[in-house]
């Protein structure tokens, strides 16, 4: 059998699955339910915003991206800059369990805001 080379590798449904278990081992905002969501090349994290520090009325926000790069075989982190709804890198992983690692203990509060 032949696969098709073209198709890329993400998001697939064993990753998904990864992502969501690994979500349940993050440091902050344990009390709420994290959203995945599958996008091109990767995944996207939401989150309803309990603490209200970037929506008043405490409704989903975005939390991070998570994009698969084919060439380089690299994941790249990134973060919602709420204050003017763009997305921004901050940091590459050579594998998605760093990647996890690093977003679930957000010490510096950039993505469970």
């Amino acid at each position: 059998m032949q696969t098709d080379c073209s198709s890329p590798s993400q998001p697939n449904e064993f990753d998904f699955k990864r992502i969501e278990r690994a979500l349940t081992k993050r440091r902050r905002y344990r009390y709420v339910t994290p959203i995945l969501l599958k996008t091109a090349n990767g995944y996207r994290i939401q989150s309803p915003c309990c603490s209200r520090n970037i929506d008043p009325d405490g409704g989903v926000v975005d939390v991070a991206l998570l994009l698969f790069d084919e060439r380089s075989r690299n994941w790249r982190l990134l973060r919602k800059d709420h204050s003017v709804g763009v997305w921004e890198f901050d940091r590459d992983f050579e594998r998605l369990s760093e990647l996890l690692d690093y977003l679930n203990e957000d010490v510096e509060r950039r993505f469970w805001q």
